[in-house]
């Protein structure tokens, strides 16, 4: 595959472009990759993590994504204010500390999970926030990376991650442009060659007003690189909006169970939910289709319901057209109705009844 721009305003470039996960072609023009994302929505149970795999096989996700961390690869157990979730969070009062305690997923499970995930024919990937958990996700082979959106500044893990020679998908939440083009540009240097940006509004749960999908096409068109959405809003419009934009991956929270109350519970998608926006995504990429004028083939048969001009009071040979006894109506049997103030005042040669439709072969001279 050929290094992509640094940034470019050629179309065919980044319509081009592709990024290859387990043999799936992921660009603009192809099916959305739609990746599953545990989170914490396994509560620290085994059993739950495995049933999360099988639900998203189940609603039609093509991956699912774990994180890679422990409370002490991330952040360090201290109850300063520093280490605090301010007022308004979704884990107000909580340190960051022991939220990563509940949160995280035991390594020795993450194994497990990804031959559960190669048994059901999907693909699973992670999320490292350290190198030790870049080291960890080698031994498991997983077949790409996932930079987390508040990771995009440590530079360092980014060519840690891009040494790995695997794809990468780097999330933008927070970031200015100034910052995604240091991560695209540290990537790149240190060997990565398939990238993909995700637009993402890093609150949890994120407002619609927050999203700013048209930053998706923009970015595209800035890196020459495929770009999608990491969603935290409530519901299914704004990835359904993302898919009509050009969005060529889409990340949604999976839980089983909203009642379950886990950290990320309020702004994930039940299975039933999650396989609704699958179908209905299938559904937006069909309806895009390409730049087509005319008539379909389906349209066709309804094209004889068009308005076209009629006779519509009895005439004799030699009568005038008239706006009285020539008029625009459906069907579409007869002359099209450009031809109306043309044919006024034109003569009939020959008797017409009320309903039969204006030909050219009705009319003296023609």
């Amino acid at each position: 595959m050929k290094p992509f721009p640094h940034k470019t305003s050629d179309c065919e470039t980044f319509l081009s472009h592709t990024v290859e996960i387990s043999g799936r072609q992921i660009g603009l023009g192809l099916p959305v990759y739609i990746v599953a994302e545990l989170s914490a929505n396994h509560r620290q149970n085994f059993e739950e993590a495995l049933r999360l795999v099988e639900a998203a096989k189940a609603a039609g996700a093509d991956a699912v994504k774990l994180q890679t961390y422990t409370p002490d690869t991330i952040t360090i157990d201290c109850d300063s204010d520093w280490f605090r979730h301010g007022k308004g969070s979704l884990w107000e009062g909580q340190t960051l500390y022991d939220l990563y305690k509940d949160a995280h997923m035991p390594w020795e499970w993450q194994p497990k999970l990804k031959r559960l995930a190669d048994d059901l024919g999907m693909t699973l990937f992670s999320s490292p926030f350290d190198h030790t958990a870049v080291d960890f996700l080698e031994e498991m082979d997983v077949p790409a990376y996932k930079i987390a959106s508040f990771e995009i500044v440590d530079l360092p893990l980014i060519r840690r991650v891009a040494r790995t020679g695997k794809p990468m998908i780097i999330s933008t939440g927070m970031a200015t442009l100034s910052e995604i083009d240091e991560a695209v540009s540290a990537a790149r240097e240190a060997g990565a060659t398939e990238i993909l940006l995700l637009k993402c509004t890093s609150s949890y749960p994120a407002d619609p007003e927050e999203i700013n999908l048209r930053t998706i096409p923009h970015l595209a068109q800035t890196y020459g690189i495929p770009c999608g959405l990491s969603d935290h809003t409530f519901g299914t419009a704004v990835p359904l909006a993302a898919t009509a934009l050009g969005a060529c991956m889409i990340e949604k929270h999976l839980t089983l169970s909203r009642d379950d109350h886990s950290l990320d519970s309020p702004f994930s998608l039940e299975p039933q939910e999650f396989r609704r926006m699958v179908n209905e995504m299938r559904t937006v990429e069909k309806a895009l289709g390409g730049v087509s004028y005319g008539i379909s083939e389906r349209e066709a048969e309804s094209r004889v319901f068009r308005r076209s001009l009629f006779v519509v009071e009895d005439v004799r040979a030699g009568d005038i057209l008239t706006k009285e006894n020539m008029r625009s109506i459906r069907p579409g049997h007869g002359l099209a109705p450009k031809y109306h103030d043309m044919l006024l005042g034109r003569r009939v040669n020959r008797d017409v009844r009320k309903g039969t439709p204006l030909t050219w072969d009705l009319i003296f001279g023609s």
